[in-house]
């Protein structure tokens, strides 16, 4: 583990989520673990914004599209969802070698449900719901 805390409110997530920058400098290949409603979609707003690659605002969950793309300056932000998809096959229309470049972060939601993902992540982390408004977040690697 590298780090875990509790937050207790979407903006205090949001806020970890902006101290996340250097430790996921890219090329990064991340898994995002927690169930429905966990906060995923609400700490990679603050991913992205602390990259300058969105707006808060602007991040939402990818669950019908399967992929959302946040460019920045510097960075391009991948927030990526496989709630939907089953099987090896589906995933390969997706086209994710073509994300990964020197200057680009995958958050994958559900990438757990593929073994490819799993081998090839360079940071995992899980969110729980411990209270209405209150997530553990447990980074590792």
């Amino acid at each position: 583990m590298l780090r875990q805390i509790t937050t207790h409110s979407a903006e205090e997530t949001i806020a970890f989520g902006r101290t996340l920058t250097e430790l996921l400098a890219p090329p990064r290949l991340v898994l995002l673990r927690g169930d429905l409603g966990a906060g995923k979609t609400t700490l990679v707003k603050g991913i992205a914004a602390g990259f300058g690659a969105a707006k808060e605002d602007e991040v939402t969950s990818p669950t019908f599209t399967l992929v959302h793309e946040y460019h920045g300056p510097r960075v391009n932000v991948y927030h990526v969802d496989l709630y939907r998809i089953d099987r090896s096959r589906e995933l390969e229309t997706l086209g994710f070698d073509d994300l990964r470049t020197e200057n680009s972060i995958l958050l994958i939601e559900w990438g757990e449900k593929f073994a490819r993902f799993v081998r090839e992540r360079d940071v995992e982390i899980s969110l729980e719901r411990t209270g209405e408004d209150e997530r553990r977040i447990t980074v590792s690697k």
